[in-house]
């Protein structure tokens, strides 16, 4: 019965590495994880804050409206001071008019931000968690991998 030497045994076609190039690679490579893990988040992360950056413009849009109706209300109380007559019914009217149209611009906003989700960069997150279990259970990853 013959035993058969490490070079005899391993398989044939595969290149033989030494450590000190596997641990290279495996630098190089997780180098190149974080990179593109760091990558995903900034996409993200502009993602979000172009969604955010239109919900604050309907927020200062229904701001401007308020603003406005302000400006009419007080139109309308000096109108329906000075005067009884029906002038400050038009200012009174122009005011609920912008009122109502902040309102909707309120919402507007208020949806938008809301459908912006949280600021957190979740697939990124989830993508460094699984290199991380990669990292620390190989074993188990790679089982993953041969049940696909």
């Amino acid at each position: 019965m013959q035993i058969a030497t490490m070079e005899e045994a391993s398989m044939p076609g595969v290149p033989q590495q030494s450590s000190a190039d596997l641990i290279k690679l495996a630098g190089e490579q997780l180098s190149e994880l974080v990179r593109a893990e760091v990558a995903l988040a900034k996409a993200e992360l502009q993602d979000k804050a172009a969604k955010t950056a239109v919900s604050a413009g309907l927020f200062g849009a229904a701001g401007v409206s308020v603003f406005w109706a302000g400006a009419a209300l007080a139109a309308a109380a000096v109108l329906g001071l000075a005067l009884v007559l029906p002038a400050w019914l038009a200012a009174l009217a122009t005011a609920g008019g912008l009122l109502l149209i902040a309102a909707v611009l309120a919402l507007a906003g208020r949806w938008r931000l809301r459908r912006a989700g949280s600021p957190v960069p979740q697939r990124a997150l989830r993508g460094l968690r699984a290199d991380l279990a990669t990292l620390t259970h190989p074993a188990a990853d790679a089982a993953h991998l041969e049940r696909m």
